[in-house]
């Protein structure tokens, strides 16, 4: 079976969207957070944004959105937790987001803060989302424009129809960790899976958990997503693609969303990602945590 993607049009290339820029109803959204890793504190890492440095130089048009401060709890104990659907859309309509707009989402570094906004708005039943391959490196690369200031966007009306299951939090987790149908996949790198980086307050991963690591999906120079079959494969070695219940998880909720981008492009149909992930799961003693490597 040839290995393609359920949708086409949720990836677009950056010679496309350099053709494209004047299209009537296009949305360009910088989607780039920065974590700053630290060994102290109540949280492995720090929240960054990065409103400055899209000032300094984005895809022309391309307005910023604000993972931490405008599409996250602000009380939570775990960073980047998910607001409320109707919050979310409310923050995306403020943003420029109408039901009828084309949306295109890019990082300046892992594709990762992209798909997290686009399994976002697929969560919140919007749909016409499309991830930009390779994002600002591939963009700068090919010496496309760069502009330091755009007129926002304005605001749109976005009506939430929120898809039950594409977010599922510990109770969920838990509970699957019995069911043989469900497969949990870890897409935190091979060091933090194995226990050997004890990042998220204890070593190891979630019982039954494969690992997957985002970070092997792309070149790492490009920032570009590996060809769809070899995807495929990474995913068919772990024996993920015959599950029928598939939650993604990692550190905090973001970078399982490329591999849930990928699963359900690859026509996964229930696919689910751990809202806070280890941040939540791995300080918790009363939750089991394996390094056994399957």
């Amino acid at each position: 079976m040839v290995a393609e993607f359920r949708n086409p049009e949720a990836i677009v290339s950056c010679e496309w969207l350099a053709d494209h820029l004047d299209t009537p109803g296009l949305r360009i959204f910088d989607c780039t957070t920065y974590l700053e890793f630290q060994t102290d504190g109540d949280r492995p890492y720090l929240v960054k944004g990065a409103a400055e440095e899209h000032a300094a130089g984005h895809i022309p048009g391309a307005a910023y959105l604000d993972l931490q401060g405008d599409f996250s709890l602000q009380d939570s104990p775990w960073g980047m937790t998910l607001e409320a659907p109707e919050n979310v859309a409310d923050a995306f309509a403020r943003a420029g987001v109408d039901q009828s707009s084309r949306v295109i989402l890019y990082s300046r570094t892992s594709p990762a803060w992209a798909t997290r906004f686009w399994w976002m708005l697929r969560w919140i039943g919007f749909d016409n989302a499309a991830i930009l391959d390779g994002g600002f490196t591939r963009w700068s690369a090919l010496g496309n424009p760069v502009a330091t200031t755009s007129d926002p966007y304005p605001p749109g009306k976005l009506i939430p129809h929120p898809r039950p299951g594409l977010f599922v939090g510990k109770a969920e987790v838990l509970a699957a960790l019995d069911k043989p149908e469900t497969c949990l996949v870890n897409a935190l790198g091979r060091d933090a899976f194995s226990g050997e980086n004890p990042r998220y307050g204890r070593p190891g991963h979630i019982p039954g958990s494969v690992n997957i690591p985002k970070a092997e999906l792309v070149d790492p120079k490009t920032q570009m997503f590996l060809p769809i079959e070899t995807i495929a494969a990474i995913i068919a070695d772990t024996g993920a693609d015959k599950a029928a219940h598939l939650i993604a998880y990692c550190g905090g909720g973001i970078f399982a969303t490329t591999d849930a981008f990928m699963l359900y492009q690859l026509g996964h149909d229930f696919v689910s990602v751990y809202d806070n992930s280890l941040g939540e799961w791995g300080p918790d003693e009363s939750l089991p945590i394996a390094t056994a490597i399957p």
